[in-house]
């Protein structure tokens, strides 16, 4: 399980974005959003730094929490 703090996710769309990204590298990836703390939490197999990656590249900034 991997938290990341993600400052730019301000709402549904936000994290529809993000977990569209995370399910196109892992198809069975589990993800909670907390939009007030900006915050994602993921299970995926998957390393945190592939994570990051993806969010990256759907336009997010995450820091590990």
């Amino acid at each position: 399980m991997a938290i990341f703090h993600v400052p730019k996710m301000s709402c549904g769309g936000c994290a529809n974005a993000i977990l569209q990204a995370l399910r196109q590298i892992d198809s069975e990836v589990d993800v909670v959003f907390d939009l007030p703390n900006r915050t994602v939490t993921v299970q995926s197999v998957l390393d945190e730094a592939k994570i990051a990656q993806a969010m990256i590249s759907a336009g997010y900034t995450p820091s590990p929490v």
